[in-house]
């Protein structure tokens, strides 16, 4: 969701209604995969900035306080810990073999639920189609208690296979600014990136570690955020997606790279999970792909500057990469992004050397996609190296595993995609400590 969330602030304000820190302890140390290989180029973010780095568009929002906002006193109950004993490949290889393929199919879809509460039409996809993740959709001022609540009912039809637990990923877009899902008690009032990129990388890395914790406790375990597209400072009013809503880390690849990347570390000290987006980059265009149709970048190319930022997100810890819904006529004229094999396997893949899972941007209610049937939004998305699909829409569900199903049943090299990708999606349920087994 490039604009989905923040439109529903504004439009909630107009109507008085609500649409990823000094002082706390320090969370367990950064998480280094031992199975999912990223870029070997160094990150520019290294060593931390000695000083706040400009911002085309200065912001008046202050820093949040230094003083940590509660906690949820729920306990956490959805993050089995692994054995420190067993080979997580082993334990992914031995999940898969128990799965049958329709559990296998569904790992790969991320739908929605409702902030306000899991409605039974919501539970009841969650429960047939044991899909491997959740998108919490609606903002909500209710507070982390609350949302714990609606996680734990979330996690509570998690499946076991072959005598392990395969628990949910939980998703919501909490990067800050009129993009935060989650407010209230236990969550802190995060500043827009804007503000982010103006402070010391330490200073960032540490508020973000406190924020990872909010969401951890609240039972979140995978942020949709940092935005790493790089607005150039003359489009900064004119882009929608992101310069409007003061979503950029700043004005060129290295302060975005920078400051991305302490945020993508913050999170991980926390074990919450982070998703680089909107691949490659948003930064260059006009239109927001929710609402638009035809949304074009024409200004991108293979060399452009999404590729310091994607490094070194992924340098940082940067489980997963989400695809964007626009088309990029330099790099594959022929395809949007998210169904491009070019930039998701090519590119991606292969030029920055990306290893974790690939995630879309809504293919359930965005109208950039909506000439395409949801089964073929799931095929092709698959097909042409994407790993996770999202969609809002929980309605869309039962067609997208239905047309990847079939798909499966007749197409040996599809089948293989297929298979690859779920692997991906265990692994990283390991690494998010939602799939542990026992020697």
């Amino acid at each position: 969701m490039t604009l989905r969330v923040a439109v529903a602030v504004l439009a909630a304000v107009v109507v008085a209604a609500g649409c990823a820190n000094n002082g706390a302890s320090p969370g367990p140390p950064p998480r280094t995969s031992s199975i999912r290989a990223t870029s070997q180029e160094p990150s520019p973010s290294a060593t931390p900035s000695q000083e706040p780095s400009p911002s085309a568009t200065p912001s008046q929002e202050p820093s949040p306080p230094a003083t940590p906002s509660d906690t949820p006193t729920t306990p956490a109950r959805d993050t089995p810990t692994p054995d420190s004993t067993a080979q997580p490949q082993g334990c992914v290889d031995r999940v898969y073999a128990g799965m049958s393929r329709a559990q296998r199919v569904s790992q790969l879809i991320m739908s929605a639920v409702s902030t306000s509460g899991v409605t039974s039409s919501e539970l009841d996809v969650l429960r047939r189609d044991h899909v491997g993740g959740v998108i919490l959709m609606g903002h909500t001022y209710a507070g982390a208690n609350h949302v714990r609540s609606v996680t734990n009912r979330t996690q509570s039809v998690a499946p076991t296979v072959a005598g392990s637990r395969v628990g949910l990923l939980v998703a919501t877009d909490q990067e800050g600014g009129k993009v935060q899902v989650l407010n209230g008690p236990g969550f802190s009032a995060i500043p827009t990136a804007v503000v982010q990129g103006q402070w010391l990388t330490a200073q960032l890395r540490q508020r973000a570690a406190e924020w990872g914790r909010q969401l951890r406790g609240a039972g979140v375990n995978l942020d949709l955020a940092p935005v790493v597209d790089v607005v150039p400072p003359n489009l900064v009013s004119a882009n929608h997606p992101i310069g409007r809503l003061s979503r950029e880390y700043g004005n060129d690849p290295e302060t975005v790279a920078r400051q991305s990347s302490a945020f993508v570390r913050g999170l991980g000290q926390s074990r919450v999970e982070s998703a680089l987006k909107h691949f490659p980059s948003l930064g260059h265009v006009v239109g927001n792909t929710d609402f638009s149709a035809d949304v074009v970048d024409d200004v991108t190319t293979r060399s452009g500057d999404f590729v310091l930022p994607y490094r070194s997100g992924t340098q940082a810890g940067a489980g997963f990469v989400m695809a964007s819904l626009a088309k990029y006529t330099r790099i594959d004229p022929a395809n949007l992004s998210v169904f491009s094999p070019v930039l998701l396997r090519d590119v991606l893949r292969g030029q920055l050397g990306f290893r974790g899972v690939v995630i879309s941007d809504d293919l359930g209610a965005a109208v950039a996609v909506h000439s395409v049937s949801p089964g073929k939004r799931a095929t092709r998305f698959l097909s042409a190296g994407g790993d996770m699909v999202l969609t809002v829409d929980p309605s869309t569900v039962d067609a997208m595993t239905s047309a990847v199903l079939s798909r499966v049943s007749s197409d040996t090299s599809f089948r293989a995609h297929v298979d690859a990708s779920v692997h991906r999606v265990l692994t990283a349920k390991v690494e998010a400590g939602l799939l542990g087994c026992a020697g």
